[in-house]
This record gives C-alpha cells, sequence and structure tokens, in this order.
C-alpha cells in the first residue's frame, strides 16, 4: 500500500464528526472558528534528506518544507514544534550547535518561533515538526472550477538536479554544484504572496512530491481533469542550459518533487489580478494549464503531443 491507501482505507473515517480535519485530504488541520491552522511532518534520513553530513543545512531543508504547507494554504506560519530522534554519531556538540544557529537564522528570516517539542535516542535519526498560524481562511484543495488557469511559483526541477549532485549520480562544476545543492537544502519559499493567496487562487497546494502527482491531489475529489504544457513550466536559466548541454529531457526534471512551490488554481477573470501581484511582489508566477472536464485523463502536452500524466508520477511512501 502507499501513503493515501493506508489514509483512506484506515484514518479518513475517524474524522468523521471533525470538520477541522478536513476529511484528511487537504495538508493542514484547520478550525475556522478558532482562527487556527497546523501542518504536522516527519523527515527520515535516507528518504528525505540523503545523510547528515551537513546537519545546518538539513534544518533548513526541513523547517523549509514544513512551514510550506502553510505558505500554500494562505496562511504565515508562527509557531513551531520539533521533536527529534538519533544518536550520539548525528546529536554531536557541533551538529546540536550547527542546528541552532540554523534554526535562529531560519526564525528570523519567516518570523517564526521555536515553542516546544521531544528528544529521543534511536538508532535512526528523523525529525517531526508541527507548525502553527492564525486565519479565518485557507486556500483548500478540491476548491477549482472547469476552466480555472493552472500556475506554478518560482521555478521547478532545481531540486532535483541538487539531489543528483548530492547522491553523486552527476558530476557538475563546482559553481553550479554550489547553486543546485543550495536550492535542494534552502528552496525559495514563495512567501511573499501567501497572504495574498486568498485574493486570487480558488484551490492550491505546495509542490513537494512532484507537479503532476501533486496536481493530482489538488482535485481529487472532483469530477474534474488537467491539461498541464510541459514546455511553460518554468526553469531556471542555470538549468535550462544544463538540459541544453547534456540533451536531457525537461519532463525527468520538473516531476520529481522537492521544489515547494505553489501550485494554485485560479479563474480565468483573475488573471490581470495576478500578473499585478506578481509584479509588484517580485514573485514569479507561471500560467502553465487549465482545468478541464473528466471526460478527458489528466494530460501533460510535450511537444504538442499529449500523453497521459500519470506515467509521470512523483514521490509516494510505500509500504
Amino acid at each position: 500500500m502507499d501513503e493515501l491507501e493506508i489514509i483512506n482505507k484506515y484514518f479518513r473515517k475517524l474524522t468523521k464528526n471533525n470538520s477541522s480535519a478536513i476529511q484528511l485530504n487537504d495538508d493542514v488541520f484547520f478550525d475556522k472558528k478558532k482562527g487556527l491552522a497546523i501542518s504536522v511532518d516527519a523527515y527520515n534520513e535516507g528518504v528525505h534528506f540523503p545523510n547528515f553530513k551537513f546537519p545546518d543545512l538539513v534544518i533548513k531543508k526541513i523547517i523549509r518544507s514544513s512551514i510550506s504547507d502553510l505558505i500554500a494554504k494562505g496562511v504565515r506560519p508562527n509557531y513551531y514544534f520539533i521533536s527529534a530522534s538519533g544518536n550520539k554519531r548525528s546529536f554531536t556538540k557541533k551538529n546540536l550547535n550547527a542546528i541552532s544557529k540554523s534554526l535562529q537564522a531560519e526564525q528570523r528570516k519567516f518570523n517564526i518561533k521555536l515553542s516546544g517539542g521531544d528528544t529521543t535516542y534511536s538508532n535512526n535519526l528523523t525529525f517531526s515538526l508541527s507548525v502553527i498560524g492564525y486565519t479565518n481562511k485557507i486556500v483548500e484543495r478540491n476548491k477549482s472550477t472547469i476552466n480555472d488557469d493552472i500556475y506554478v511559483t518560482g521555478n521547478i526541477g532545481d531540486s532535483y538536479l541538487g539531489l543528483k549532485v548530492i547522491t553523486k549520480k552527476i558530476n557538475l562544476s563546482s559553481k553550479l554544484s554550489k547553486y543546485f545543492i543550495k536550492k535542494f537544502y534552502k528552496p525559495d519559499l514563495p512567501y511573499k504572496i501567501c497572504n495574498k493567496l486568498n485574493k486570487f487562487a480558488s484551490s492550491s497546494i505546495d509542490v513537494s512530491d512532484g507537479i503532476f502527482s501533486d496536481m493530482s491531489k489538488l482535485i481529487n475529489n472532483q469530477r474534474l481533469s488537467f491539461e498541464i504544457d510541459v514546455s511553460k513550466i518554468p526553469l531556471s536559466t542555470r538549468l535550462k542550459n544544463y538540459l541544453i548541454k547534456n540533451n536531457k529531457k525537461k519532463i525527468n526534471y520538473i516531476s520529481k518533487g522537492d521544489d515547494y512551490q505553489i501550485l494554485f488554481t485560479a479563474p480565468v477573470k483573475n488573471r490581470f489580478l495576478i500578473k499585478s501581484i506578481s509584479k509588484r511582489m517580485n514573485q514569479k508566477i507561471t500560467k502553465i494549464g487549465k482545468i478541464i472536464a473528466n471526460n478527458k485523463r489528466n494530460t501533460i502536452k510535450i511537444s504538442n503531443k499529449s500523453s497521459n500524466a500519470s506515467k509521470f508520477k512523483g514521490y509516494y511512501h510505500k509500504f
């Protein structure tokens, strides 16, 4: 089974009388009456990050990945709780000092506060984060309508190439390696527009498991499909040059995840507003497709040829 099957079969029924859980089909808990939004994430060495050679960078990735869930819902994160399991090899004084300094820098950058947590001994290195924000409205999944535009913030694919560098699957120059490794550990979150998202988005999600698989999750309870043009998906100049120089296919680099950009839908009438906010806040936002009726499958266009999006699944936890 994969993670979605486990949730659907064993745990969704437990939230029957808890509307704030959103049937476990969104990335956050949201209590409208109390104005409270919460997200919870877990991270394992060897799964979410390759190793712990750079604890200061790993903790930055964990923090940014965690607060990304709230940001993609249009909520500014305020507090976080962190729990960690490890041993004396991972939690040396040197590593702990690096983690502390890195957390302090992330707190300043995103205006968040450490508010609690737990530590336990374990042979396996794991982290769990809970993030809290306050709001009276979120941008949910499954609120798209036919003909809505599909947008994504920032660039896609840099993080995956960074992972390939870290795991020594490819060799790049020192300058390029540093750039892509940085994008893996320190994704550029679209933090500036999070409190504007409610003004134009009908539905949203962060790109964590892959742009096509996350798009499928975004409309998974609706009788709708999506159509995305691969040529429109934004790349950084460095990734674009790498693909051209090495004759690599774009589709293999944009579908893997770990980008932590906001993938959202919006009514056609909001195009001008989105363009205006993008320019005013200096936040790259690109229209990449549209929502269509369910009589068509989820489709991606590659060089003007249509293909089934399910062929390009991102990451799924399998048990």
